[in-house]
């Protein structure tokens, strides 16, 4: 994110809660004071904070209507309370059948609060992550159908305002299953002076099968199911710390509400078979406002074109979620009579695009709060005018600049933020309507804006996707929904804004000043932004990654992806990277990085690596700047510091020419991943050791 939009970020943040509160936050954390979160409606365990540990089965109830047999069924009076008094609503995370694919498992273990504590206890780390598989690992997780391991990661909360607020987070490796349940067993945890730590005595009564108070009864059947799933994996069930199911939500229940509004709004073109891969149908109506030309070797197209719109009111600023016709927890998004979009675009033209030397045709994705004006950016310009590309662009509705000020005031107060994530989902119908109107002969193609001499000088028989930041980030979520392109690279891209990117990020500050002092109770952090990400994954790659390659969703392509991440991010982690890489499915340039990264040396765990090139697969390339320029980013949940000599890296990539080869050579027909860095790692135009 570039220094003058942060200035601006602040700016509004300030206005939002004030300047004190602002140099406050930025100067030492909040602390719990107004709007910590009451002991009300808890679990009956008499566990605190109240909703913990979390994720839990605790809060669901039987709904014989959904896919996995359950209904999320969250407690209302547990739910955090903002500075306003404005307690966060149960409704919208009521309507899933599950919990999110990407949960951080959150759990408060008093003493195992401090970093003597997790290392006496020998917890698998983001360092040392084969751990996770250690026959006598402290932590684990457990497929309740299949008994095998899940890959996981642990940490302290290092945001935490005291050892008294410091919850232990649980990270999957890689995503957990749609529709799965999974039990979690702490065992043989330690303090710092190396003691176990005693279970809570109503666990142990549940474990030793003691007699149980009344609250505890129920619970009886349901962890019978969750001792013997870890007695069948060999989990013994006498030194357990405690133990809990979760069951990680459907495809239909992650992915229908998008895949609705996208099969509807085809229809209305008249393609009313996406499965078949054809473009059938009319273009998307479109108005062309100017040309002209930015470069010698470059001219733009400004205009705009019209989407089926499912909000309640549209446009670039809008302030409203979804349009639903009925109350059911499970009703779609529906289309209010005479609601249409109108999404700007702008497209790049190279003057090597000819009749005869007609141009590939690639949507591009913009960063964070920005515009498609991001498509006139040097690197975008160079990867045009190089490799004889047409990019369109359009901005990323629920995460442009025109949502900075709803998106602040949603951190704000968290019952705004279905709106932001519902706005997303319809900023990725724009974009799939852009590239039809890409590719459909009668679309651009048609237009003289886009021809020579009456001749189109696009190429409409591929369509394929670039883009970087948080345009790698959604370009995940688009490509998993995409009927029209099957090739996509995501650049400096990852996924799971809550409970992974938002930490680990410099871009959060601004946002995270104004979440923290609107809900100042630093023991709910890691769980709020555990329910930020139930909700967001309808809006983030983490909810469709699962299907974003060889498993694809109904009526939508396979796909193939090529990842190129740049090593210690200071904006999108790349430690999120590598857990998308293992669920899409992906494999690593190897060698990755150079014997002086030898702390990241685990990064790709599980991944496997790329034999031989070219590589016809989907594939994850990191690219770095060298120890000269980029320091090790830290291994907690932080953002890496920018100094004089800890550069932020999040744009080198894309700045250096042979990573544009690689992609060029991957955006074609019948492409491929191509090795330009000579069987060594990869390093960026200025690599400095």
């Amino acid at each position: 994110m570039s220094s003058n939009r942060f200035a601006r970020m602040l700016s509004l943040l300030t206005g939002l809660v004030g300047t004190s509160v602002v140099v406050a936050l930025f100067a030492t954390g909040a602390g719990a004071s107004a709007g910590s979160t009451p002991a009300a409606d808890c679990q009956p365990f008499g566990a605190s904070p109240c909703l913990l540990p979390f994720p839990n089965n605790l809060f669901t109830r039987p709904d014989r209507s959904t896919p996995t047999g359950l209904r999320v069924h969250l407690p209302a009076g547990a739910m955090p309370v903002n500075t306003s008094g404005q307690r966060i609503s149960v409704a919208e995370y009521d309507r899933n059948d599950g919990f999110s694919p990407g949960s951080a498992v959150v759990v408060h273990v008093p003493g195992l609060d401090n970093a003597q504590a997790f290392a006496r206890t020998g917890a698998v780390s983001l360092a040392n992550m084969g751990r996770a598989f250690a026959p006598g690992a402290p932590i684990v997780i457990i497929d309740q159908s299949t008994g095998r391991r899940q890959l996981i990661w642990s940490e302290l909360d290092a945001n935490a305002s005291s050892p008294q607020n410091t919850d232990l987070l649980i990270h999957p490796g890689v995503d957990f299953l749609d529709g799965h349940t999974y039990v979690v067993a702490l065992r043989n945890l330690r303090d710092a002076s190396g003691h176990v730590i005693g279970a809570p005595a109503w666990f142990a009564k549940l474990r030793d099968g003691r007699r149980l108070p009344p609250a505890l009864r129920a619970e009886r059947g349901r962890y019978a199911r969750i001792f013997a799933a870890l007695a069948r994996a060999g989990v013994r069930r006498s030194n357990l710390y405690e133990a809990w199911d979760f069951t990680v939500g459907s495809e239909r229940s992650l992915t229908s509400r998008l895949l609705s509004i996208r099969n509807a709004a085809f229809a209305q073109l008249g393609d009313h078979n996406l499965a078949d891969g054809k473009v059938q149908g009319r273009s998307p109506a479109f108005t062309i406002d100017s040309t002209g030309s930015l470069t010698p070797q470059l001219r733009d197209v400004k205009g705009t074109f019209s989407v089926p719109c499912y909000l309640v009111t549209c446009g670039a600023t809008a302030t409203t979620g979804f349009h639903y016709s009925s109350s059911r927890p499970d009703a779609l998004p529906t289309q209010i009579p005479g609601n249409v979009a109108t999404a700007p675009f702008e497209c790049i033209i190279p003057a090597s695009a000819s009749p005869s030397h007609p141009a590939r045709i690639s949507l591009y994705g913009h960063g964070l709060l920005g515009s498609h004006a991001e498509i006139e950016a040097t690197n975008v310009e160079a990867m045009s005018t190089e490799h004889n590309i047409v990019f369109c662009a359009t901005d990323w509705w629920g995460l442009a600049s025109g949502d900075t000020a709803f998106d602040a005031g949603a951190v704000k107060n968290l019952n705004l933020f279905p709106i932001a994530v519902d706005r997303l989902q319809q900023g990725v119908l724009n974009t799939l309507f852009l590239g039809r109107a890409m590719l459909n002969r009668h679309g651009f193609a048609s237009n003289a804006a886009f021809q020579a001499d009456g001749r189109a000088v696009i190429e409409t028989s591929n369509l394929f996707y670039d883009g970087n930041s948080q345009g790698g980030i959604e370009g995940g979520l688009t490509t998993a929904v995409a009927p029209d392109f099957r090739r996509a690279v995501l650049g400096v891209s990852g996924m799971n804004y809550g409970n992974v990117l938002v930490t680990r990020s410099t871009d959060f500050a601004p946002f995270g000043a104004i979440l923290y002092g609107s809900y100042p109770d630093s023991s709910m952090h890691p769980v709020i932004l555990d329910l930020i990400q139930q909700l967001w994954d309808r809006g983030d790659p983490d909810g469709y990654a699962e299907f974003m390659t060889s498993h694809p969703l109904p009526d939508t392509p396979s796909h193939t992806v090529l990842m190129q991440i740049a090593y210690g991010d200071h904006q999108v982690s790349m430690y999120a990277a590598a857990v998308e890489a293992r669920t899409i499915g992906a494999a690593v340039h190897e060698p990755a990085l150079d014997p002086d990264r030898s702390r990241d040396r685990n990064l790709f765990f599980g991944v496997p690596a790329i034999h031989r090139y070219p590589y016809r697969g989907s594939a994850i390339v990191i690219w770095d700047a060298g120890p000269g320029l980029v320091a090790e980013p830290p291994l907690a949940n932080l953002p890496p510091l920018d100094t004089p000599t800890n550069h932020d890296p999040h744009e080198f990539v894309r700045n250096t020419p042979a990573a544009r080869v690689q992609k060029s050579d991957f955006l074609q027909p019948g492409g491929a991943v191509v090795d330009v860095c000579s069987g060594r790692p990869c390093h960026t135009y200025n690599y400095t050791p």
